[in-house]
């Protein structure tokens, strides 16, 4: 229906929905951080987003083989970039955690999910260009709080969050 540098309009039968164009995947990051007490820190980013029209948390995340030359570009590669990019984070290990799907229903655009630890800080992150993006670094113990604060501030929360608010889901009590 329609074709954008980066998203395509797509029609099959009766159903509308969006994809990623010139086949670009993505890569999300789930960033652990320790501290020498053992306290452990989820790393997570805040940008304006266009379509929400508002400022959204979200865990690092970003396009596979998005730049002209690099169509091939690995998955774990991308993640890395990315993570250092947003973030300004290097992770010495990078754990693939799958493919997933987050609106299926309405966009065909698949992200490999990816847990990243032992992290060296080595820049300030904050993205290229006119990203703007804020890191947040922040205790798991408190995260529900700091979401919910971020909620009653209006703005938007992506659901990969809710992912590291489950117990169990990191291996956490």
């Amino acid at each position: 229906m329609w074709e954008g540098q980066f998203v395509t309009a797509k029609k099959r039968g009766r159903w509308e929905y969006v994809g990623r164009a010139r086949g670009i995947r993505a890569a999300a990051i789930i960033a652990l951080d320790n501290d020498p007490d053992g306290t452990r820190h989820v790393i997570l980013v805040s940008q304006y987003r266009v379509p929400l029209s508002r400022f959204s948390l979200e865990i690092p995340a970003g396009l596979v083989g998005d730049d002209a030359g690099g169509e091939d570009e690995e998955a774990i590669t991308a993640a890395a970039r990315e993570l250092e990019e947003e973030t300004g984070y290097h992770a010495a290990h990078m754990e693939v955690l799958g493919e997933f799907f987050s609106s299926p229903g309405m966009v065909s655009e698949s992200f490999t999910l990816f847990k990243a630890t032992s992290l060296t800080r080595i820049g300030e992150g904050g993205g290229v260009s006119d990203e703007n993006i804020v890191v947040h670094r922040v205790a798991l113990r408190d995260l529900a709080r700091f979401v919910a604060e971020w909620r009653r501030a209006g703005h938007a929360v992506d659901v990969r969050i809710a992912m590291l608010m489950t117990p169990g889901f990191l291996g956490e009590e």
